[in-house]
């Protein structure tokens, strides 16, 4: 059976089209795209306003969404807010994760994101102790949220990551589980007690847990069709910080979209000058990862010679602009990488908001006050940054409609308050998540204004996660 869409105008290969019918087949992938339709066949959904190919959301951390407005009441810096993250950490099991992410997750596909790379590092019990590593450790459910924890809800080898790879399926939402390799607490330091639990002791350690991680993802989540396979498992390099130099010439072992933070901070570039003698870029280069299967994430502090780099690499870079804007990070040179040869993409890193458009504008924004320019990148520009960068970020076969990717795609409103006199594309500069009245993914309806359509109200499961961490809304 196939389903189909009408949209009244739509992005179609790399332009504005008006009357598109899509037809996907019952994967949820694409068969048919087709422009200049005029009305509506039979048994076609309507869909009203400007369609776009679903946003990806190349940049993750889900359980960052609980520090959402609760981090600014001492200003602070990048690195009190770190400890903030850590407390955070430390009450997560495989059951209250899954809670939370299942949250977060449906909270994205209201904003216009039908796509995640969820960068992952919380692997273990808050002690380091792998999951499934103790069959009679039992949970004290009376005790507090941090100790029940650490006591371990012990529910087998790779729990944490099944837990969101359940999560985003139940949800909808299509995700690359970017498995995150954190073996030191700095370069030369060992981890502290909130980075136990992140840790695999040596890279053999990591190496070996990652392809366990695949075999079982494999055997839970089989990849099919474009359209029904919901969970991919990619590989990370927290940081230069997190792993040794000597250990990085191992990440060309996998095959794969391998994600690295990446001079987010400039005492990230100073530890690094004065261990390595040079720049955190110029390590991965040595080490042989700098190719097109890496994507550098913020890239905020680089030397020309980095955007060299990584520009003739092909890499993708994340911009994570409202994180960089709310951890005081700085405005990455997004332009002079593109313009070097890299591929721009975005991610929503902390969540500070889940809202495909606003993130997306805010690159622009961060590029005008920084150039003292208008228009850095153009609305089409901004639309492949938010669609095709993503999308071959994390390697999915998502990022434009047309036959043979997912069917997976937004709709907003073109006659808000927000957008209405908006000239074609260049709604994307005036739309918020609350002019997207359509999500859909596998060629399902997921969210309805604003409303998941299985899991129900969105602020309903924020209340269950915040509950189920021990936390008030």
């Amino acid at each position: 059976m196939s389903t189909q869409y009408w949209c009244e105008s739509a992005w179609v290969d790399g332009a504005f089209a008006t009357g598109v019918l899509l037809t996907s087949d019952d994967t949820g992938t694409l068969t048919a795209v087709e422009t200049g339709i005029a009305s509506a066949p039979a048994g076609a959904e309507v869909v009203p306003g400007f369609t776009l190919p679903g946003g990806v959301n190349a940049h993750s951390h889900a359980f960052h969404r609980i520090l959402r407005g609760r981090t600014h009441g001492d200003g602070g810096t990048f690195w009190t807010w770190r400890e903030v993250m850590y407390s955070v950490a430390a009450r997560l099991t495989p059951e209250n994760y899954e809670t939370v992410a299942r949250a977060v997750f449906a909270e994205m596909l209201a904003g216009g994101y039908t796509s995640v790379g969820e960068f992952h590092y919380v692997h273990h019990a808050p002690d380091g102790t792998p999951y499934g590593a103790r069959a009679d450790a039992a949970p004290n459910v009376d005790a507090a949220p941090d100790a029940v924890a650490s006591a371990g809800s012990d529910s087998g080898a790779h729990a944490m990551e099944r837990a969101l790879a359940r999560a985003a399926a139940s949800a909808g939402l299509r995700i690359r589980l970017l498995d995150t390799c954190y073996l030191t607490g700095g370069i030369d330091t060992e981890l502290s007690a909130e980075q136990a639990r992140f840790g695999d002791g040596t890279i053999d350690g990591y190496l070996d847990r990652h392809a366990s991680l695949a075999a079982d993802l494999a055997a839970e989540f089989p990849v099919g069709a474009p359209g029904e396979s919901f969970v991919r498992l990619g590989a990370a390099i927290h940081s230069i910080r997190a792993v040794p130099a000597a250990n990085l010439p191992r990440f060309t072992e996998l095959t794969g979209p391998v994600h690295v933070h990446l001079s987010e901070q400039p005492a990230e570039n100073e530890a690094c000058e004065a261990a390595y003698g040079t720049t955190p870029t110029q390590v991965l280069e040595r080490s042989g990862v700098v190719t097109t299967d890496l994507s550098a994430v913020h890239a905020t502090h680089l030397s020309d010679d980095d955007i060299t780099t990584l520009g003739q690499a092909q890499a993708a870079i994340v911009m994570c602009p409202c994180t960089e804007a709310d951890l005081a990070d700085g405005i990455g040179p997004a332009r002079e990488l593109a313009d070097a040869g890299a591929i721009i993409a975005i991610g929503s890193d902390q969540h500070v908001v889940l809202d495909a458009l606003r993130e997306t504008q805010a690159m622009e924004a961060g590029e005008r006050l920084r150039s003292g320019q208008r228009g850095r990148f153009s609305p089409a520009e901004l639309i492949a940054a938010l669609t095709e960068g993503g999308a071959k970020s994390l390697e999915l076969p998502v990022g434009s409609l047309e036959p043979g990717k997912a069917c997976d795609f937004i709709a907003l409103r073109t006659d808000s308050m927000r957008t209405f006199g908006s000239v074609e594309e260049q709604v994307v500069l005036s739309a918020t998540a609350a002019d997207v009245h359509l999500t859909v993914s596998g060629g399902q309806v997921r969210v309805r204004d604003g409303v998941h359509t299985e899991l129900g109200e969105i602020s309903a499961l924020y209340a269950e996660a915040f509950a189920a961490l021990g936390l008030k809304g």
